[in-house]
């Protein structure tokens, strides 16, 4: 296994091409009758507007003042930030992101423990982690993410927490590694199976399942275009950067605590220097197409019930998730509150609460 620092440094002739490509963008007006949803004309020319002024070389400073290091594991090579505390012997907590965002939207809240260990992992083909040459599963994931922890950076016990495609990824790894996970932080709870939900005679979890699927036709053209042509729609944004940035953004306004998606609520949760960095990382990378990569591939794992401490916090998003099915799925559950703040991307939303909470239970474990 090789480990190699690594920092940031983006290519000024990339940056130069991002300018003069951001510089001759085909702006189209709103579309009549169009849905509440998605991204808007006006906050597009906006983004774009600051995107062209944006100061990557200051972001990428930031960026290179949290060590991280390319890792060899488990047949992958993996980006990953390794944040020790300088309290010898501290705990270690593994975060690990989804869609669409990468590890750097998760480093305020590294930031904000320092009395941890704290890994933030880059999934593969995302960002600086090059893809796989076979499915990126969610076995397939925990099994590399399990490897990472213990065979090479060493710890013989630690926390986990995942959000978006890695929320199954992380009660995986805890479900099937007891022995060296410490306890699970959870802010996606584990949904019953399609015929668990059916079999329901809860109202409480019926009236869950039923919100969810309700409006699930409405959110749920990204996922079938990146899961049945992604190679397609990668094309198109991987030439476009003000298609790649409202492909992004618009995610980002919709699934975070932001009522109505209103854009300016978002940038009060997650600020335009951070959306700009989300989509700087993409387009210098040209990873988005490979971000399509476990929609495409598939959801692949049976996962059994979570016997290790856990501790739920309820995004904003899922307000409503029964405790009754975390009950019945963390087995060992110290911790269940439903959060007044943050959505899906929750950890970068609200990371000083996050943070605390986070702080609480592992002091406890």
């Amino acid at each position: 296994m090789s480990v190699r620092p690594f920092a940031v440094d983006v290519p000024q002739p990339v940056l130069d091409d991002l300018r003069d490509r951001l510089s001759r963008t085909r702006f189209l007006d709103d579309s009549p009758r169009r849905p509440e949803s998605g991204m808007t004309a006006a906050y597009l020319r906006d983004l774009v507007a600051s995107w062209q002024a944006f100061d990557w070389r200051a972001r990428e400073a930031w960026l290179n003042r949290h060590p991280q290091l390319l890792v060899d594991v488990d047949g992958a090579t993996v980006h990953v930030v390794h944040q020790r505390s300088a309290i010898p012997g501290a705990p270690a907590l593994l975060v690990m992101h989804g869609w669409p965002h990468t590890f750097a939207l998760q480093l305020e809240f590294a930031d904000l423990l320092p009395d941890l260990d704290v890994v933030v992992l880059s999934l593969p083909g995302f960002a600086f982690s090059p893809p796989l040459d076979q499915p990126i599963t969610e076995q397939r994931l925990a099994r590399l993410a399990h490897a990472l922890m213990t065979d090479v950076l060493g710890y013989s016990r630690y926390v986990t927490y995942g959000e978006d495609v890695t929320a199954n990824v992380s009660d995986l790894v805890a479900a099937t590694h007891p022995e060296s996970v410490a306890g699970i932080v959870v802010t996606h709870a584990h949904f019953l199976s399609q015929d668990e939900q059916a079999a329901s005679t809860d109202p409480t979890e019926r009236d869950f399942y039923d919100r969810m699927a309700a409006g699930w036709y409405q959110q749920a053209g990204y996922a079938h275009v990146q899961g049945t042509r992604p190679d397609t729609l990668a094309a198109g944004l991987n030439d476009s950067p003000a298609g790649l940035l409202a492909w992004l953004t618009e995610k980002l306004v919709e699934w975070s605590d932001t009522p109505q998606g209103d854009p300016a609520r978002l940038e009060r949760r997650i600020s335009r220097e951070r959306i700009l960095t989300e989509a700087t990382l993409y387009w210098a990378t040209q990873s988005i197409g490979t971000s399509f990569r476990p929609y495409f591939d598939g959801a692949d794992a049976q996962i059994p019930p979570v016997e290790v401490p856990a501790a739920v916090f309820v995004q904003r998003h899922e307000h409503d998730n029964p405790e009754s099915v975390a009950r019945r799925f963390y087995r060992d559950l110290r911790v269940f509150e439903r959060l007044p703040e943050g959505g899906h991307f929750t950890v970068a939303e609200v990371p000083e609460a996050m943070a605390e909470r986070v702080r609480r239970f592992v002091q406890g474990l």
